[in-house]
């Protein structure tokens, strides 16, 4: 059976040579007895804990219940060898390092167990300097990998909305207020709220402001995954869980560990894989599909709707335990609509922010253009404002005629306006222009295609 040694005395100062490693946990697996206590007596002062065990059916036995970081393992061991051992675990779906070492070895041997999956390969007899270097380098690896990984995925989903929070309103001091103190706990956030809003930016102050910045920021879009793989996007999965997996991948919550994973479209989820996020939420664990491993996982939840989830639950369409679970804290975004005294601040950040990029000069807004944008009824919120000024800045002005049709050359000031008739015109004249194509439609304006639709079928149009 394994055991574990955890009660080393942890050094301080300059003995602590590895910086960010002690979080790691580490499974040693040799039949040597000696060795193995050279071993944990070396590395479980350096490290979270240390596992031992000595053969390859023990080592297994553990990792079916443990989440383990670095396999130190010997490749001859009684029974299973440790490379048979070490391609099991690859395709068992193990992501995590593994140094091999052994006290015979040739260079078919080395080639063997490098193309098994090995992270590094040791030749016995070693000194202390050089298993502290090789798990250093591990962890380096490991480290960069899921930095590159997070980075691609902030860069690929960056929120075109970065100025949600900006405004003096009392919605918008209400929201900051509500954000300091949840910051503050590490409990499961739910955002409501309708498109363009700006929920991920919420989401990002969220993780910005807690305990766990220095962590991770994992941004999915329940919506734009494909039903078939969610479960595998969102906890990993195996090689051969299914038809394509060619090799084991870690999931989404793998590398939000130690930040924040945000559940964009959380609606969007099909029941069966509510199911499996809730059991995720509630055990701390998460089993990869095609796996027999459970992986404990360390982080905060932050989801986020456009529907009201309370309806959802009613309609059979959304789980009441879920729902429950993610509404530990609920904050709700208030359209743009109820805070228009915030749009002269909004229209001169999204100035300042888009000109540069665009190579463009400012725009100066007069008084009349401003009376307009302060009375229009935003059905894409924040982030259709943003679009107008950018479609503005291309076009070099924010000619209202320009830019919808049909709407009268001036807007004078105190000039009574139709604002159901204004934003029909508005949304039909975008219709227009891209030829009936709802899709970009909806991009246009800021909305989701469903909510355009919704307004379209409204009005008795096709």
């Amino acid at each position: 059976m394994p055991s574990v040694d955890n009660n080393a005395p942890t050094p301080s100062g300059p003995e602590r040579t590895l910086e960010g490693w002690p979080d790691w946990s580490i499974l040693v697996v040799d039949d040597e007895q000696g060795m193995l206590n050279f071993l944990v007596k070396t590395l479980a002062p350096r490290c979270r804990f240390v596992m031992s065990a000595t053969s390859a059916e023990d080592g297994a036995e553990w990792l079916r219940g443990h989440r383990v970081d670095l396999v130190v393992l010997d490749i001859s061991l009684p029974g299973k060898s440790g490379v048979e051992w070490l391609k099991e675990l690859r395709e068992q779906g193990y992501s995590g390092e593994v140094i091999l070492i052994t006290a015979f070895a040739d260079l078919d041997t080395a080639i063997e167990a490098l193309r098994a999956g090995a992270s590094d390969f040791i030749l016995k007899p070693f000194r202390v300097p050089q298993i502290l270097n090789a798990i250093k380098q591990c962890h380096e690896r490991a480290r960069l990998r899921r930095e590159n990984f997070v980075l691609r995925r902030t860069v690929a989903h960056a929120p075109m909305n970065r100025a949600a929070l900006v405004g003096e309103s009392p919605a918008l001091r209400a929201l900051r207020a509500s954000l300091e103190r949840v910051a503050a706990v590490d409990s499961t956030v739910l955002l409501q709220g309708e498109s363009g809003t700006g929920k991920e930016l919420v989401a990002r102050e969220l993780h910005a402001r807690s305990a766990r910045a220095g962590g991770p920021f994992v941004p999915v879009n329940c919506a734009a995954m494909s039903p078939e793989f969610i479960e595998s996007e969102l906890f990993g999965h195996a090689k051969g869980a299914f038809a394509g997996a060619t090799r084991a991948r870690d999931g989404l919550f793998h590398y939000a560990q130690g930040g924040t994973l945000f559940l964009d479209e959380v609606a969007e989820l099909p029941l069966p894989i509510q199911a499996t996020l809730l059991r995720a939420l509630e055990d701390l664990k998460i089993r990869p599909v095609g796996s027999e491993q459970l992986v404990p996982v360390n982080l905060r939840i932050v989801a986020a709707t456009n529907r009201e989830l309370s309806a959802e639950v009613a309609a059979g369409r959304f789980r009441k335990d879920l729902y429950f679970r993610l509404q530990v804290v609920e904050l709700t975004l208030p359209p743009l609509r109820e805070h228009k005294e915030d749009i002269p601040a909004l229209v001169a950040h999204f100035m300042a922010q888009l000109a540069p990029a665009l190579g463009a000069d400012p725009l100066s807004i007069s008084g009349e253009e401003m009376a307009f944008l302060q009375q229009y009824g935003w059905p894409g919120n924040v982030r259709e404002l943003r679009n107008l000024i950018e479609r503005s800045l291309i076009l070099g002005s924010l000619n209202v005629s320009a830019l919808y049709p049909g709407t009268p050359q001036a807007l004078p000031e105190g000039r009574p306006i139709d604002l159901h008739s204004l934003e029909k015109m508005h949304i039909l004249s975008v219709l227009d222009s891209v030829h009936g194509d709802k899709t970009r439609a909806a991009q246009l304006l800021g909305v989701s295609r469903r909510t355009l639709e919704r307004r379209v079928a409204e009005w008795g149009q096709a």
